[in-house]
């Protein structure tokens, strides 16, 4: 089991001469209560608190506290790079401790996901989404004939990117890009779109780095933003995240180095 993993730190702990023990291994006991601990730490992962989980925790911190009394009879515990690795594994524990800790102490606010919501709200006000379809080919000159043929009405739009376009995605669905953000697409090929309007199609063939577009705007709209519900984890991730780099930020200001 994956998540038993996390065991491995708790079978050094010493066992108060009272506690209720669920094995004793060569003299050390393992207490009951760490294994309430981590069956209640792997039921929020998920989890089910069953009897088969509880037998199967109880084997794994058995096996893991031979496999380390083992290790310290042998002296492995005693090696440099051993030494170091248990360094970092600590200081790994306690950096993301203190965080979880500062953020318990600070927790983000409905408030603030509301001003940042708000924030994203306004930013994108007046944003367009645009209904796309485009060909892409290699060359210029085959994009400049297609454009001739298309303008000419020798050809259809959707047959001619099932046809001759190096876009897999879109081409066998008549150069179809659905809906969306021009932010979705390169500079070249967004500055183009941003230009069009509902119904036209490039009068020149738009270059980027995948090779020439040909592009037909079929439809536009105003972008609709999401509702606060869709978005508030994601924002309070965020916020959470910068709230952590100004943690960090404070201790490093703070912290005298030479």
């Amino acid at each position: 089991m994956k998540r038993l993993t996390l065991l491995a730190a708790a079978l050094t702990i010493a066992v108060p001469a009272w506690a209720e023990t669920i094995a004793t291994v060569n003299g050390q006991a393992i207490p009951k209560e760490k294994l309430d601990q981590f069956v209640t730490l792997l039921v929020e992962q998920g989890a089910q608190d069953t009897p088969e989980l509880r037998t199967q925790v109880k084997q794994e911190m058995v096996n893991r506290l031979v496999a380390v009394q083992a290790a310290e009879k042998a002296g492995v515990d005693k090696k440099p790079l051993v030494q170091q690795e248990l360094e970092l594994a600590r200081q790994g524990i306690l950096v993301r401790a203190l965080m979880a800790d500062y953020l318990e102490k600070n927790p983000v606010t409905d408030q603030q996901v509301q001003a940042e919501y708000d924030k994203f709200k306004q930013a994108q006000a007046g944003t367009k989404e645009y209904k796309l379809r485009h060909i892409l080919v290699k060359e210029k000159q085959e994009a400049d004939d297609l454009i001739a043929a298309l303008k000419a009405k020798k050809t259809t739009f959707e047959a001619a990117a099932k046809e001759k376009s190096q876009d897999p995605g879109s081409g066998q669905n008549g150069g179809d890009l659905g809906w969306g953000l021009t932010s979705n697409y390169v500079p070249e090929f967004a500055s183009a779109v941003e230009k069009m309007k509902k119904g036209e199609l490039t009068t020149e063939p738009v270059q980027s780095q995948f090779g020439w577009h040909i592009i037909q705007v079929d439809d536009t709209r105003d972008a609709k933003f999401p509702d606060l519900a869709e978005v508030k984890p994601q924002i309070e991730e965020m916020l959470r995240k910068q709230q952590l780099a100004q943690f960090q930020d404070d201790l490093m200001k703070k912290a005298t180095i030479k």
